[in-house]
């Protein structure tokens, strides 16, 4: 960011959400991560191979979680620095909001209100991100 350029204050807020939520990420994704393992480990001893299996799924699904957080965090610090990868980062990151909502709906793991908060968040902040103001910030106008 040069002294010329002003961080829009709707980046700012974004920066600091993403930093935020990648950090939480990173320690929901290793729990998950740890979970996995230590359900596996019971199902193995127990000798209960479908708990091994969802041992499995958990440690996969927290490696997932685990490569949004650090998505996240990387547009944080991206979107802060306004730098241009930020904005194409932020646009996917948005994206596979939406795409996680729709599927938890689809999965009947997520109720249709908070599904559409989640697309309706994630609706915004790509609209925000395509706003001309928002563009020429991460050099993109």
């Amino acid at each position: 960011m040069t002294a010329q350029q002003q961080r829009p204050t709707g980046i700012t807020i974004l920066a600091i959400l993403g930093i935020i939520g990648g950090l939480f990420g990173l320690l929901g994704g290793c729990g998950v991560v740890a979970g996995g393992a230590l359900v596996g480990v019971a199902g193995a001893q127990a000798g209960l191979g479908d708990m091994g299996a969802l041992g499995g799924l958990l440690s996969v699904y927290g490696v997932l979680m685990l490569a949004l957080a650090v998505a996240e965090l990387a547009f944080g610090i991206g979107a802060w620095t306004l730098k241009s990868w930020a904005w194409m980062l932020g646009l996917v990151i948005g994206g596979v909001g939406i795409i996680l909502a729709l599927a938890g709906i689809l999965m009947f793991q997520q109720s249709l209100f908070s599904a559409l908060i989640s697309v309706a968040i994630n609706g915004v902040i790509i609209y925000y991100l395509m706003t001309p103001e928002v563009k020429k910030a991460f050099g993109r106008a």
